[in-house]
């Protein structure tokens, strides 16, 4: 089978961020990013489908060329084809704009070889989490989309979807080619060995470029929550180790 993941590079977790003045973007000069947690375990399911039922894993997606980090990543732990729609802009692109050209792309990927049995998104990416483009894309190929999975089975004309609820899971059937929106927890995403990063080094990435007008949708600002510090002071310890006028300063207050 052929399965494309389409994932996004994203401000590592933990990262302090900042907004720029204009507040219209994430200030990106002091970050460091990686593969959106959701997408990591797309790649890792799309990998073990691969290694269970035969076939390759095509990665795609849309940003800088430095990207091409997170594409690397992927081939470290077993896809075989890769795919980089530059946006040299600075910025994401808007989800109408991000869709159409991913839209375009695989499009034109199925042309020039088979059609991808399964398309794989993150449920939402870790920064934006709009939750929409694996859903635009999907209608605009005309194909069945379930998000919020957490268990794939793939049978011979279709793909059985599990997704929690409260109270137990949903099951959902899905005939071949479809779209889903993997949640991380579906798997335990494996560490590249150094075969596999070596052989990433190697790997063969295609730049593609298509032209797309923005969409009608438009940022008015991000907001940026104050930041919030808190610390817990163990009582009983801090009596156990201390006499009360041995206490530290900062600690009186709870006293």
């Amino acid at each position: 089978m052929r399965i494309l993941v389409c994932v996004k590079r994203v401000p590592a977790p933990g990262s302090r961020i900042n907004v720029t003045s204009d507040a219209l973007n994430v200030d990106t000069a002091h970050l460091g990013f990686t593969t959106s947690p959701h997408e990591e375990c797309a790649v890792e399911e799309a990998a073990q489908l691969v290694e269970l039922h035969g076939g390759s894993v095509c990665v795609l997606t849309v940003g800088p060329t430095e990207a091409e980090e997170q594409l690397r990543y992927a081939a470290s732990v077993g896809a075989n084809e890769f795919v980089l729609i530059p946006n040299e802009t600075g910025h994401d692109w808007d989800p109408q704009r991000t869709s159409h050209v991913i839209s375009e792309a695989i499009i034109q990927l199925e042309a020039s070889g088979e059609p991808f049995d399964l398309i794989l998104f993150g449920n939402e990416s870790a920064d934006s989490g709009g939750y929409q483009i694996g859903v635009r894309v999907a209608v605009t190929l005309g194909r069945g989309v379930v998000n919020g999975i957490k268990g794939i089975e793939v049978l011979e004309n279709s793909v059985t979807a599990s997704r929690e609820v409260d109270g137990g899971n949903e099951l959902y059937s899905v005939p071949l080619p479809a779209v889903l929106g993997v949640k991380e927890g579906i798997n335990l995403p494996r560490y590249p060995t150094m075969k596999g990063r070596l052989a990433s080094k190697k790997a063969e990435i295609t730049f593609t470029t298509i032209e797309s007008e923005p969409g009608t949708q438009e940022k008015v600002r991000l907001h940026q929550p104050e930041e919030k510090f808190c610390f817990v002071v163990y009582l009983k310890q801090v009596f156990d180790v201390f006499q009360q006028d041995q206490v530290p300063m900062e600690c009186q207050h709870f006293l």
